[in-house]
């Protein structure tokens, strides 16, 4: 059976992405409009219809951006833990009730054919939650909003087989660049955003034979670029005699356009 992934979009101006097969799909937030997911899926060949539900890792309005009127319009079910509700349920207030689903944390539970995982990671929102998705022998991790990786979540990401993981900011850039200092404070901290070399020290150590894709996500307009991330990552394993042979696939994930559709194979 095939897996796919595809980002729709990845970024501070909105986050979104797909995951299914030919029975069953799954987006993990709407951080852009219910219009744009609409488009970008009909692009893809992919109809609105055939989601079985949304996973949402925390309130920012850049990952729940396209909530209300997918619940209203689509009555697309929407899970989170309870306290990520709470948060979002006092930003978007018209999200139809019959749509709400409480999931716990570290609980694995069923969704779209899907074993689901939810893990806490360290960002500064009330709640934020990492997604773990296993399809058959295939494992899949999305943790795109964390100031660090902690040792909860850090299982969970050395699992996967298609990685999803923030590489937000290049550092010199970010401390050269015209943000006020606060800001960069935040960002920095323990529960802001990860940066590039935090992202690739990371992924250095981690790196083995089942990890089949990475896609580098969630990168700053105003403080990084793809080939900066790129760049950090291709120096930081060389640095540690790590030769890719093209394995795992690398990628950047695309601001405002669904990226490649990946396909895993799966048992």
């Amino acid at each position: 059976m095939e897996l796919n992934f595809c980002s729709l979009s990845s970024g501070s101006s909105g986050n979104c992405y797909y995951l299914g097969n030919e029975h069953h799909s799954i987006l993990i937030d709407a951080g852009i409009s219910a219009t744009a997911i609409r488009k970008f899926l009909q692009k893809l060949g992919i109809s609105i219809q055939s989601v079985n539900g949304i996973l949402v890792t925390h309130n920012h309005t850049d990952h729940i951006r396209g909530l209300e009127v997918l619940t209203r319009r689509n009555h697309i079910p929407v899970f989170t833990t309870s306290n990520i509700w709470k948060s979002v349920l006092a930003r978007q207030k018209n999200i139809s009730a019959d749509c709400i689903r409480n999931i716990p944390l570290q609980q694995p539970f069923q969704l779209a054919g899907f074993d689901i995982e939810v893990f806490p990671v360290h960002h500064d929102a009330p709640e934020t939650i990492g997604i773990h998705v296993v399809a058959g022998d295939k494992k899949i991790t999305v943790a795109t909003d964390l100031g660090h990786i902690c040792d909860t979540a850090a299982p969970y990401i050395k699992a996967a087989n298609l990685l999803v993981i923030e590489s937000n900011y290049d550092e010199q850039m970010l401390i050269d660049g015209k943000y006020p200092y606060f800001l960069k404070t935040r960002i920095q901290s323990d529960h802001g955003h990860l940066g590039n070399l935090q992202t690739s020290a990371f992924l250095a150590e981690i790196w083995n034979d089942e990890l089949e894709h990475i896609c580098l996500a969630h990168l700053s307009k105003n403080n990084n670029t793809p080939e900066m991330a790129l760049s950090a990552l291709s120096r930081t394993i060389a640095e540690q005699g790590i030769i890719p042979n093209g394995r795992p696939v690398i990628s950047v994930l695309k601001r405002h356009e669904p990226g490649e559709m990946i396909r895993l194979s799966h048992l």
